[in-house]
């Protein structure tokens, strides 16, 4: 089994019928020397690569290991303000992959120490993503961000999506697929998980399972942070400081 460990944050309260987390505490105890510097003094990001919405078009820019474990760009990849998590922030006229429109500031699952991509099945052992986030900023007029998701070797499977303040899980090109709140507010944490085996991802959010998902594909991965889904074309102004932002204070994944 590996695991891909959290550094402490606070425990969550539990508020509200929809089981909305409090923001996390702690921050007095991240004020020692040097674990406000990189997020991964945060987040342990062994396997992981970054991919942000700066670099050449069609190319953006890739850190991984061992250069991700010393590495921030504000504001696009940060500890956040607070040195409670790590803050992604993607603006709508930031560099996108050469398969989106739309740009990115986001982990991408990998292996070996970061040397290779993920790349796992599930159909073959129970492959688990937990993390602890908050929605903090939405584009204008398109106001959508993606923040956690499992992508296949083709496209993406599932992912967290909020529009507004309607917070859906998605099914392949069913962007709707799954209501999970309609009236998430901006700074909310909450934790989702993922769950894959046996040819089934099931989909948590604050601990209440809210779908279970038919997949087979293969070359499956974990991948989170903002993930705009805005751009010039659709959202103005096209500058920086039109974008999407999201902040993580947790990140665990384990393979068995």
């Amino acid at each position: 089994m590996r695991r891909i460990r959290t550094v402490g944050i606070a425990a969550l309260a539990t508020t509200a019928a929809l089981g909305a987390l409090t923001a996390p505490a702690g921050a007095e105890a991240r004020t020692r020397a040097g674990d406000c510097d990189y997020p991964a003094q945060q987040l342990d990001l062994t396997d992981w690569k970054e991919t942000l919405p700066t670099g050449s078009s069609g190319s953006p820019t890739e850190i991984k290991q061992p250069a991700l474990s010393t590495y921030a760009v504000d504001p696009w990849f940060t500890v956040n303000p607070a040195c409670t998590g790590v803050q992604f922030r993607a603006a709508v006229n930031g560099v996108t992959t050469s398969g989106s429109s739309y740009p990115r500031s986001e982990l991408r699952e990998m292996a070996d120490n970061g040397s290779s991509n993920a790349s796992w099945s599930a159909t073959s052992g129970t492959h688990t993503m937990v993390f602890r986030e908050a929605f903090k900023h939405l584009p204008n007029d398109k106001s959508e961000v993606v923040g956690a998701q499992i992508h296949d070797d083709s496209d993406d499977v599932t992912v967290f999506r909020l529009e507004g303040s309607n917070l859906y899980v998605t099914k392949g090109d069913d962007s709707h697929y799954r209501l999970v709140t309609d009236s998430y507010a901006l700074n909310t944490v909450y934790e989702g998980k993922f769950v894959v085996s046996d040819g089934q991802i099931k989909v948590y959010y604050n601990g209440t399972l809210e779908a279970t998902i038919a997949h087979t594909g293969g070359g499956n991965y974990f991948k989170a942070g903002a993930y705009t889904q805005a751009n010039c074309d659709k959202s103005a102004p096209c500058s920086d400081s039109n974008y999407g932002e999201v902040h993580i204070y947790k990140l665990d994944v384990t393979h068995a």
